[in-house]
């Protein structure tokens, strides 16, 4: 179980709590629960970065605590 902490710039931080062997598309709906956002509206990135939905986090290396730019289409 790793926590991840995706920030919008806008003065929210989310703190997640999810497993290495999610999906992307998996943490949005976390995000997306904890925001009141729908999944399908929100990117996440890393610099310029844009992750797909059906990768893993262990795939693109995120580990605990790492920090995840979190945006709004």
């Amino acid at each position: 179980m790793i926590e991840v902490v995706l920030n919008d710039r806008l003065g929210k931080k989310v703190r997640v709590k999810c497993n290495e062997d999610d999906t992307i598309g998996d943490l949005k709906k976390l995000v997306a629960a904890q925001t009141g956002t729908r999944a399908d509206k929100i990117r996440i990135q890393k610099w310029y970065t844009m992750y797909k939905d059906h990768i893993t986090l262990r795939d693109y290396e995120i580990h605990d605590g790492m920090g995840l730019e979190l945006y709004y289409n």
